[in-house]
C-alpha cells in the first residue's frame, strides 16, 4: 500500500498546555520525514492547539495516520490526521483585511461571518481576542481576519452592509485591501 509521491495532511492535536509539547509534536512530524508547511498554535485557557499543513511522502503520512493512537497516549494529546492537497497559488479573488473592535459581547463573530457570507466571501484566517481597554479596562473583543472577495463582489456594497453592522452593535470594523489593486 506504499504510493509514490508528496502528500498533504491536515494534522491538528489539543492537549493541557506544557513546557515542550511544540517540540513533540513537530518531532512527530519531523520523525515521518515530513515538513510542516504552515502552522497556528496558540494557548486557550490552559489548552494547548495546534493546526498544521504537513508534506511527506504518501507512504509515510499513511503510517503516521496508522500511529495516531499510539502518539496520543505517548504525548497526552487528541490528536487528527485529515488528508488534503497542497495549497493552490491559483487567482482566487481579492486579499483583504478585515478588523473589529468593540466592548465584548456576544455574537460578533457570527453577525460579522453572516454579512461576509451573504456576499460569498471566503475567510481563510480569523483570530479573536479579548483584552482589556486603556484606561477604563473595559473588556474589548478584537477580531482580525483575512478574507478572499471574489470577483463578483461589489465593494461598495459590502462596505455599506457593514457600516450598518457598525452602528447596529456599536462596533468598529475596517476593511483594507492587502495588495494595492492595479489600475491601468
Amino acid at each position: 500500500m506504499h504510493r509514490m509521491g508528496k502528500a498533504f495532511a491536515v494534522f491538528s492535536a489539543i492537549g493541557a498546555d506544557r513546557v515542550g509539547i511544540v517540540d513533540d509534536i513537530s518531532g512527530v512530524v519531523s520523525e515521518g520525514g515530513g515538513n510542516i508547511e504552515e502552522s497556528k498554535m496558540a494557548v486557550l485557557g490552559g489548552e494547548f492547539a495546534v493546526m498544521m499543513l504537513i508534506s511527506m511522502d504518501a507512504g509515510a503520512l499513511e503510517a503516521l495516520i496508522a500511529r495516531v493512537g499510539e502518539f496520543e497516549s505517548r504525548l497526552s494529546l487528541k490528536i487528527g490526521v485529515v488528508r488534503t492537497r497542497e495549497t493552490s497559488q491559483a487567482e482566487r479573488g481579492r486579499p483583504y483585511s478585515l478588523e473589529t473592535v468593540s466592548l465584548d459581547g456576544a455574537g460578533i463573530v457570527h453577525s460579522v461571518s453572516t454579512v461576509l457570507r451573504k456576499y460569498g466571501i471566503n475567510i481563510e484566517d480569523l483570530e479573536t481576542r479579548t483584552e482589556r481597554a486603556p484606561l477604563t479596562g473595559a473588556p474589548l473583543f478584537r477580531m482580525t481576519a483575512n478574507v478572499v472577495l471574489g470577483p463578483g463582489v461589489a465593494i461598495g456594497a459590502l462596505r455599506r452592509e457593514l457600516e450598518e453592522l457598525q452602528a447596529e452593535q456599536d462596533l468598529d470594523i475596517l476593511l483594507m485591501p492587502l495588495v494595492p489593486t492595479r489600475r491601468d
